[in-house]
């Protein structure tokens, strides 16, 4: 039996690409008002997780389900319940940011004033009034990163799945969006993939480390800051792989 809480549940979930393994069998759960950091060194298989967790890769082993649903049999159900921000957002370039979030309003079923309001909160919340009618290819990389990060909320879901979500943002902005993740966390599950120990410290209540596929590590920010001997996550990611 799976608590009423838990909005994530991952089992023995594997993605092969070819003879190459890039998840190999890895099982965690994400409840209610959790905030997970999903950490890794490059290629360790985060983003990768992460995607199958969406829909967006098919999954060759395992199961995992979100609020209930299967990913593979409910897919729509899952995507309803998602806000993803992936790696390196793609947006429509040529949109202005106000035209991408109706956009994006529109493919989540919301209309009218519902709409309206959904958009306006967005944009409220990562502070993007004033580049609401700018095209997208002409913004810095902090404020596509925001707008990036504003399509993800803009239907207010029950989970979020951010990867890096504070790339490219200056330090005034990581502020304002982690103060936003932890304003959120309380009624969400959110899983955010960082290579910023300070970023797990200031918004986690907990940490996963995947290296070569597995995980490898499974506890409190405080935990991991621990193992850190130089206040960065790369000797953690190195001492841990060298171990398994």
């Amino acid at each position: 039996m799976k608590a009423k809480n838990t909005m994530i549940s991952i089992k023995g979930l594997t993605k092969d690409f070819g003879s190459f393994r890039a998840v190999d069998n890895i099982s965690f759960d994400v409840k209610k008002g959790e905030v997970l950091g999903f950490l890794g060194p490059n290629g360790a298989g985060k983003s990768t997780t992460m995607k199958m967790v969406t829909g967006y890769l098919p999954i060759s082993a395992g199961d995992a389900t979100v609020c209930g649903f299967n990913i593979e049999d409910h897919p729509l159900e899952v995507k309803t319940k998602i806000g993803y921000l992936p790696e390196g957002a793609p947006l429509y370039g040529d949109m202005t940011t106000i035209s991408f979030l109706n956009f994006i309003a529109e493919i989540r079923g919301l209309t009218g004033k519902l709409q309206s309001k959904k958009v306006a909160a967005a944009i409220e919340k990562l502070e993007l009034k004033s580049v609401m009618n700018q095209p997208i290819d002409t913004l810095s990389k902090g404020f596509k990163r925001r707008v990036g990060f504003a399509q993800a909320i803009l239907h207010d879901p029950d989970v979020l799945i951010l990867d890096e979500p504070t790339d490219g943002l200056d330090p005034n902005q990581k502020h304002q969006v982690r103060e936003l993740i932890k304003a959120m966390a309380p009624k969400k599950a959110i899983v955010i993939s960082t290579h910023i120990l300070e970023e797990v410290e200031a918004v986690c209540s907990r940490a996963v480390i995947i290296a070569s596929g597995k995980i490898v590590f499974d506890n409190t920010p405080a935990k991991l800051k621990k193992r850190s001997s130089s206040g960065t996550l790369d000797d953690v990611f190195r001492e841990l792989t060298q171990l398994n």
